[in-house]
């Protein structure tokens, strides 16, 4: 990634304290489309907000586009379970024409979304656009109105498009085919199919056929009580429509070929680092899981990310992750209190850069990691790789100037350094006091613009841009 100083562009939402944040307004996914020139979000409330890219403007601008509730609340009456509306997660569909497609899902349910410009037209004008009503006509102007009527007189009725509207359709619902709650979508890179998965299933989908899905990975046992582990997000290969992976609560990442077997329960390949058995306590169970897996653009590495690090992994390669950047080493003995305000099971994404080299991932109070050449940089045995950063805030300070910059901080400095967004350098030390780390203003959700240095940031009920543009 080139040098460029990253900067404020925009943000969108309410700019209110996070006391006063309404549950529904609070975004659960964020993700730009193939070529970037559209932005979806999901929030908790079942609403699709779609932003569109403002072509007049030569920086990384985007403007509103449509809004539509995608799902409700719904009550399941078998299980007495309420599923929420919540949207966890938005993925496009390469499309022709005006139109766009995209499939967003809640816990049970996924949808199959059309939408395109819609023109409303009018009647202009008519043979009758000129006279009043028949009860209000005097005699004369019954007259008047009968000489109009006659054969060359009238007219045809004249068509002007009135409005236009941007309409949204639900083409396909897929439905009634998880009986856990689905973590993660993926679409094949054949156009054609997409898969869906939840805790313990993976189910392969055609596009056209909303009524029927194929099993392809089932790890439940036949005895729940020796269940040990569970499937917490897969994802399509981006080049080989035969390939997909799916990361697992233990650490695992399993990557499976459909063309060996309808039930890819057995993997191609695995990637797992080695952890020694006497460092294993009650809380690296919960910090080993995998809350997030992509592949690079290109398809030859995988970037995972669990509650204290992210791990770069080769393809090719199962031994030994490329790379390990310590995120929250800084908590390491505070697990417990993580552990007592639930804040350990937040589940941080982590997103590849379109030049298969940068990776980005968030933190606490509302900070976000951009790790420039993080793959091609030094090596995992040299100057660590977390030293080589940039550390931007996604939080209201980002209004007062947009000339934000960062610093890289020099090998072997423990301290990283970082600019905030106004304009001010601060400091995210290894031994940050726990005291003053904001565990409300997390960011979970972040895209990455497929072709260029742009972000999409969810800050709470906030998405913000940021750019090197």
């Amino acid at each position: 990634m080139s040098e460029e100083a990253w900067k404020f562009s925009q943000c969108f939402g309410d700019k209110g304290d996070i006391e006063t944040i309404t549950e529904a307004d609070i975004i659960s996914t964020v993700e730009f489309n193939g070529n970037g020139d559209y932005l979806a979000t999901g929030d908790k409330g079942g609403r699709v907000v779609l932003f569109e890219r403002n072509g007049s403007k030569r920086n990384c601008e985007y403007k509103f586009y449509t809004e539509f509730q995608s799902h409700d609340a719904e009550f399941d009456y078998l299980k007495s379970l309420e599923i929420e509306e919540k949207i966890n997660k938005i993925k496009w569909l390469n499309t022709s024409g005006n139109s766009l497609s995209l499939l967003s899902t809640n816990d049970k349910t996924i949808k199959l979304w059309k939408v395109a410009e819609k023109q409303i037209k009018v009647v202009a004008e008519n043979n009758l656009s000129e006279h009043g009503a028949p009860a209000a006509l005097s005699a004369v102007q019954q007259q008047a109105k009968q000489q109009a009527l006659r054969m060359s007189a009238l007219k045809l009725p004249q068509l002007t498009v009135h409005d236009k509207i941007i309409n949204a359709q639900p083409k396909k619902i897929y439905s009634n085919a998880h009986a856990y709650h689905i973590n993660s979508i993926s679409v094949n890179s054949d156009g054609e199919t997409f898969v869906s998965s939840d805790d313990l299933r993976i189910n392969l989908w055609n596009l056209g056929i909303s009524d029927q899905s194929f099993n392809i990975v089932d790890i439940k046992p036949a005895n729940m009580e020796e269940l040990t582990e569970v499937i917490t997000c897969a994802e399509f290969h981006p080049q080989s429509c035969n390939l997909f992976m799916y990361s697992l609560s233990k650490g695992t990442i399993k990557l499976a070929d459909m063309r060996e077997n309808s039930l890819c329960d057995s993997h191609a390949k695995i990637y797992e680092e080695y952890t020694d058995p006497t460092n294993h306590n009650f809380f690296t169970e919960i910090t080993l899981s995998i809350l997030d897996v992509k592949f690079s653009h290109d398809g030859k590495y995988i970037v995972s990310r669990d509650y204290m690090t992210v791990k770069i992994w080769d393809v090719a390669m199962e031994r030994e992750p490329v790379k390990v950047i310590n995120i929250h080493e800084q908590l390491r003995d505070r697990l417990c209190d993580t552990y007592e305000n639930d804040a350990i099971f937040d589940k941080f994404e982590v997103q590849f850069g379109g030049d298969n080299d940068s990776i980005m991932t968030g933190s606490y109070n509302n900070n976000f990691m951009i790790y420039p050449n993080a793959v091609s940089g030094t090596a995992a045995s040299s100057a660590a790789p977390e030293d080589d950063v940039i550390v931007l805030q996604a939080d209201k300070s980002a209004f007062k100037t947009k000339k934000v910059g960062y610093t890289k901080a020099r090998p072997g400095v423990k301290n990283r350094l970082s600019m905030n967004a106004n304009g001010t350098l601060g400091m995210m030390k290894k031994d940050m006091d726990f005291e003053t780390i904001d565990f409300k203003k997390s960011i979970l959700h972040a895209s990455w613009h497929p072709h260029e240095n742009s972000v999409a940031i969810a800050a709470t009920n906030n998405l913000y841009i940021f750019s090197t543009l």
